[in-house]
């Protein structure tokens, strides 16, 4: 599966002041490791945002926002923002700092 080029330049430009940021292609499309943790990705149109087990069900009770079912059964902790929800910058930004918050936390 490929990933949104316009959607990962958007998040590269939302992580831009943040240290240790890498890329690595992975679950099909592309992924941002903070200090060698993932802390969001692109499938698709999608962004996977990994926002961990205490803020999981709070981050599916936002509007655009499924569970990451990946490899067939939800991954606690992991959830996808459809495009919809990430048209506006500070949106988009919002979702990458809370899995920037997450991945900074392990």
């Amino acid at each position: 599966m490929a990933f949104d080029p316009e959607l990962a330049d958007r998040v590269r430009g939302v992580l831009a002041g943040v240290d240790d940021v890498t890329e690595k292609k992975m679950f099909g499309g592309l992924t941002f490791m903070l200090g060698g943790k993932m802390c969001c990705g692109i499938v698709g149109d999608r962004l996977m945002v990994r926002v961990g087990p205490d803020a999981y069900d709070d981050a599916l009770a936002e509007p655009f926002v499924a569970t990451m079912d990946f490899t067939g059964r939800p991954l606690k902790g992991m959830v996808y923002v459809d495009g919809e929800g990430l048209r506006q910058d500070d949106s988009l930004a919002e979702w990458v700092g809370r899995g920037v918050e997450f991945a900074s936390s392990l």
